[in-house]
């Protein structure tokens, strides 16, 4: 734990100055064997939305980073999701901790199946943090896109409501988990799940909002 500790120190200086400058974006890899890798389409096509529609320059093809690698430290915004198991050792828990609260940023989207397993991993990272859920007043939900109703519905799965909650440091929103919507399944390409136009627009305008919502914050 200690030398994964040194070097996220030796980076921390680096990623605190240049979160501001860099607008870059990484799939992040976990253990458990969860499938991290799911939604392949889903991040780019994200990006170029982003880049086209909020003016981002965000690298169209996305890296992927271990949720213990001191490369996490690069990129100021982690996107995770997945279906199945997720595992944090505990290095792996300090290091993602590390990095949130030096200023990083991630996105957890609940692709069905997940919540279980990240809930009880989320408390090493952050033993004495709860989940708080996004009210739909939340500067998220106003950016260039406009969701008075909070997160939108993609796919129904158990029917249930799309609800986003946060852990907030000092105010930050540095943790997003977003559930019961599926943002990534509308970010895929148009045959994957043959959803209606107007749901991949919602899902792709919803992204488009938290990535203009951590960049300009």
């Amino acid at each position: 734990m200690h030398r994964i500790l040194t070097k996220s120190i030796l980076f921390l200086t680096l990623f605190v100055i240049n979160t501001s400058l860099s607008q870059e974006i990484a799939i992040l890899k976990y253990g458990g064997g969860g499938d991290w890798y799911s939604n392949p389409t889903a991040l780019p096509n994200l990006i170029r939305f982003c880049n086209q529609e909020i003016d981002t320059k965000i690298n169209s093809k996305p890296e992927t980073v271990e949720v213990g690698s001191v490369g996490i430290f690069q990129y100021p915004f982690l996107h995770m999701t997945g279906h199945g198991n997720v595992f944090f050792t505990a290095e792996e828990a300090e290091n993602l901790r590390t990095y949130l609260l030096s200023g990083g940023f991630l996105h957890i989207d609940d692709n069905y199946g997940m919540e279980t397993y990240f809930r009880r991993e989320l408390t090493k990272v952050f033993p004495n943090s709860e989940l708080v859920e996004l009210g739909s007043d939340h500067p998220i939900f106003n950016q260039k896109f406009k969701f008075p109703n909070g997160l939108p519905k993609i796919h129904e799965h158990d029917g249930e409501r799309p609800q986003a909650f946060g852990i907030f440091e000092e105010g930050r929103l540095m943790l997003l988990f977003t559930l019961e919507s599926d943002l990534g399944d509308g970010w895929e390409d148009p045959s994957v799940h043959n959803d209606p136009e107007e749901v991949r627009k919602r899902a792709l305008q919803m992204g488009a909002n938290i990535v203009q919502y951590v960049f300009k914050s």
